[in-house]
């Protein structure tokens, strides 16, 4: 239960708030140089600050969690080592703050603990946020520019529409983060882990990515079916050729390097996909996943189809068939591409699939016992009779031509 004491103490530093960052500043070093029990420490949990003016104002190690800073004014504010959690900073200007350890831009979040934070369409230039734990907290429309995100913590944090132009995103953890529609041009992500990111739409124009994670990548929005892919700049490659007519025509045309991979990749069996991927990538091949969980607006056969003619070769694995048979019905009869079909263990083939034999792209079945069988054949067999027919059919396309 909150004491009388307690309630004077907090009123007191909200008074003192008010009367700006000089103020508070004095009164911070006068408790400082007391002595324990006379010593009160600043205590702005839960505080209402909304709309405030308090640029300049010293937040070190200070519990804002549960804050209302809504359209507060923190210009310059150190809040580094501050906690943050779950606090309301909507539309807060943090321009030149000091953040680093916190959630927060433009202000000093140095340390600070910013984890469910609500920072959305908040002003960040500059800001510092080093090390800044930002978990599930949302950030959409922030605008951080060219603010310092080093090894920060935005994890499930929603980005939407963020404007992260040349930030420092070194070594900062975005795996399962929302990055839609966000404008990272000349943005410095080298060393950080997009794993499994929701990359739809972004912009990513000079973009460093060295030794980044980039395994997963949703390019697609939530209404249409989940389409993954390993590489941040093939991302907005592929998206943009599912949605150019234009640029359909030309890439019917291309010699890619791409796979499209084929299956039922339940929790059980993602070892297989993990496993075939991290070899294709290896190998100098681009794996792109198509997963139908998520709800269609999209023509399903125009959009598998299309996946189809752009790729080099595929994949399909037939252990759990699920949808694997809507699938090769959308292209094999309809496209002419090298279809490698893989089963595990002596499983039969799903009873429809004997009607793809007559198409010559489809491959002899390969059969195998554990991934690292799958693995340890790619390069030997699936690449070797996948790139020999695909050379048989551009010979015959060339014929005709």
């Amino acid at each position: 239960m909150t004491s009388t004491a307690d309630i004077m103490a907090s009123k007191q530093q909200l008074s003192l708030l008010k009367k700006g960052a000089t103020a508070w500043r004095r009164w911070r070093v006068t408790q400082w140089n007391l002595k324990e029990p006379d010593r009160t420490e600043p205590d702005l949990y839960g505080a209402d600050l909304q709309g405030m003016k308090l640029p300049g104002v010293n937040f070190n190690d200070i519990d804002l969690g549960e804050a209302n800073l809504r359209r507060s004014n923190l210009r310059g504010a150190d809040l580094s080592l501050a906690s943050l959690s779950w606090a309301d900073l909507r539309e807060a200007n943090l321009e030149g703050a000091n953040l680093d350890n916190v959630l927060a831009g433009n202000a000093n979040f140095c340390g600070a603990r910013m984890k469910g934070a609500r920072v959305a369409f908040s002003t960040l230039i500059k800001a510092k946020l080093r090390g800044v734990d930002l978990r599930d907290a949302d950030l959409n429309s922030a605008d951080l520019r060219d603010a310092d995100l080093t090894k920060s913590d935005l994890r499930g944090a929603s980005l939407r529409g963020a404007n992260l132009v040349g930030a420092n995103l070194q070594r900062a953890k975005l795996a399962g983060a929302d990055l839609s529609l966000a404008n990272l041009v000349g943005a410095n992500l080298q060393k950080a882990n997009l794993d499994n990111s929701r990359v739809y739409g972004v912009s990513t124009w000079d973009v460093r990515l060295n030794g980044a994670g980039q395994v997963g990548l949703i390019i697609t929005p939530p209404t249409e079916p989940t389409i993954r892919v390993d590489d941040l700049e093939v991302a907005q490659f592929v998206y943009l050729i599912l949605n150019n007519k234009s640029i359909r025509r030309v890439i019917d045309t291309m010699t890619s390097k791409a796979v499209l991979l084929l299956g039922r990749f339940t929790p059980q069996r993602k070892g297989v996909l993990d496993a075939v991927r991290s070899e294709l990538r290896k190998l100098g091949y681009v794996p792109i996943i198509f997963d139908f969980e998520a709800p269609a607006e999209r023509d399903i056969t125009e959009t598998i189809t299309l996946l189809a003619r752009m790729v080099r070769f595929i994949i399909a694995d037939l252990t759990e068939p699920s949808s694997i048979p809507k699938e090769l019905e959308a292209i094999v009869p309809m496209v002419a591409v090298p279809v490698q079909p893989v089963i595990q263990g002596s499983r039969s083939p799903y009873s429809m699939f004997k009607d793809y034999w007559k198409y010559p792209w489809v491959l002899k079945l390969l059969r195998y016992e554990e991934p690292q069988d799958l693995v340890a054949s790619l390069k030997t067999k699936i690449i070797e009779a996948a790139e020999k027919q695909a050379k048989k059919l551009q010979k015959s396309r060339n014929e005709v031509t």
